[in-house]
């Protein structure tokens, strides 16, 4: 008979997907080397519990569709652990959870398992998951990816991962450490898991318009949701909750959504880094105190050591001309990434499946785990979350922006401490004025 310390268990199973995690960093955060762990080496799961163990931490409409995502994408894949902020989102998730078919049955929190406030996350995280979810404001972002790889869990991480340079610098990090101990890290840059996307940048990169000489990006859209006021809210959770209006949550509207566009310009030029950005931008339609300090327009030009350029705007204004697209131009042809075409000598167009891209990268994430074959999109999610945040820097400031001086900036938004009471609205940038 095996002794039960030598039974195949749930904790053997995690170990080999995972194995050597907790040896593979001399520090929390700190990356060693020269280590294979046993989930680059892969494993083979079998005659134990092969339940994937899942924590939500951020209860929003985004958070809530990655966890129906995750479960559709894996049929062992259990929810067990949920946080947030305010306890209401915590409700109105599980209750949208319970109505969704096929994944209702493995949505099985128990009350002791939810959790809000501050330090929701680190609670989720020490729920006994083993893969977690970090869909809350991105300002908060770094904290939890780094508790999260601290915790050795494996991490889906919305974009953006930051909204200023030094939260950007610690996901860096924190991605080596995960790449180290042999953990999955995917991001919600979910444009590189949409199968048209990926055929037409090969198509591209195998030279199908020549070469690249200029891309024509826009994320051009209308407004989006506001929650209100309660004259019973502190102004930190009137903050929280209208989180998209203030830069130091959101990182402002080209940080926070329209990096999916920068993201695809910088995948374009081989997720190289520019070298200087010139920006302009303002407010004329969300003008009241109710949005905060964020913009609803940018311009921002970037430049490339490799001479290319990068025309990019952005827009969030009802009643205008909607745009979200790359148009490339090569010297043998133009493609247009989005609507997958090629025109010009090589005419072309994608033709093959298009399932959800959300739901395709909850199927590559949740696969690298069970095959002990980590993914880790921790550099490009943090050259992109850059890129988005020089050019704010370019348009708020009125000046150029170098990349290497960028990047270096200490400049840490939001409150040193997270305490339910008053919070100052920032001012709304003037460029060519010090905020």
């Amino acid at each position: 008979m095996t002794p039960p310390s030598q039974a195949p268990n749930r904790r053997g199973f995690l170990t080999s997907v995972a194995a050597g995690a907790a040896a593979a960093a001399a520090s929390p955060l700190t990356p060693t080397g020269g280590r294979q762990t046993a989930a680059a080496a892969g494993g083979v799961h079998t005659g134990v519990d092969e339940t994937l163990r899942v924590g939500l931490v951020g209860c929003g409409g985004r958070g809530t569709g990655a966890v129906v995502d995750a479960l559709v994408a894996d049929p062992l894949a259990k929810l067990v652990a949920v946080g947030d902020a305010f306890a209401d989102r915590t409700r109105q998730c599980l209750a949208v959870l319970k109505d969704q078919a096929g994944v209702a049955p493995r949505c099985a929190v128990d009350p002791d398992n939810v959790f809000v406030g501050f330090d929701a996350y680190r609670r989720v995280i020490d729920a006994g998951v083993d893969v977690v979810l970090l869909a809350t404001p991105p300002h908060l972002r770094p904290e939890h990816v780094e508790y999260a790889v601290q915790q050795r869990k494996h991490v889906f991480v919305e974009k953006p991962v930051a909204t200023d340079m030094p939260g950007a610098a610690r996901v860096a990090k924190a991605c080596g450490v995960a790449a180290e101990a042999g953990l999955s890290v995917v991001s919600g840059l979910c444009w590189r898991y949409d199968l048209g996307v990926r055929a037409t940048m090969e198509k591209i990169a195998d030279g199908a318009i020549g070469d690249v000489v200029a891309i024509e990006s826009a994320y051009n859209t209308g407004a989006l949701w506001h929650r209100g006021d309660n004259p019973a809210w502190s102004r930190m959770e009137h903050q929280l909750r209208n989180w998209l209006y203030y830069t130091w949550l959101s990182g402002d509207q080209i940080v926070e959504q329209a990096i999916h566009s920068l993201d695809k310009t910088a995948w374009l030029l081989g997720d190289a880094s520019p070298v200087r950005a010139t920006g302009l931008g303002g407010r004329q339609q969300r003008t009241e105190a109710k949005y905060g300090n964020v913009y609803d327009h940018f311009t921002v030009f970037y430049e490339y050591a490799s001479g290319q350029n990068v025309y990019f705007t952005c827009r969030q204004q009802d009643g205008c001309s909607t745009a979200v697209d790359e148009v490339v131009q090569g010297a043998k042809g133009k493609a247009r990434v989005l609507r997958h075409r090629i025109t010009g000598e090589q005419k072309w167009r994608y033709r093959g499946p298009k399932p959800s891209m959300y739901r395709n990268e909850q199927a590559e994430f949740f696969a690298s785990i069970r095959r002990g074959e980590p993914i880790n999109n921790g550099a490009y999610m943090v050259n992109s979350t850059r890129i988005a945040i020089m050019g704010r820097m370019a348009a708020y400031t009125g000046r150029d922006q170098k990349w290497d001086e960028a990047i270096a900036d200490t400049t840490r938004l939001g409150p040193a401490e997270y305490a339910w009471g008053d919070a100052p609205t920032p001012p709304v940038a003037i460029p060519g004025r010090e905020a």
